[in-house]
């Protein structure tokens, strides 16, 4: 079985960050990188992990951090069936 699916089996969904960090050299102008990985939501914890990774080893201070999440896999639609049928 694929680990993406898998994960989105275990409630991991798609999430997107878009980080906007200040260079080095320049500060005063915004970069961005932009993020994907399979994620829980509300807590981030991949996320939280990267970002604590890029804060303690990059040079480009954070600014700001835009999250989209979708959950890809969702429990299926209950719908109630007004009858019966009979399987022999």
């Amino acid at each position: 079985m694929d680990s993406a699916f898998k994960r989105q089996l275990d409630g991991y969904g798609l999430t997107t960050a878009q980080i906007f960090y200040r260079l080095p050299d320049q500060p005063s102008l915004l970069q961005q990188f932009v993020w994907q990985q399979y994620d829980l939501a509300p807590h981030f914890p991949e996320l939280v992990h990267f970002l604590d990774f890029w804060s303690n080893r990059l040079d480009g201070p954070l600014h700001s951090v835009r999250i989209a999440h979708q959950r890809l896999i969702q429990p299926a639609e209950y719908r109630a069936v007004n009858g019966v049928i009979s399987v022999h």
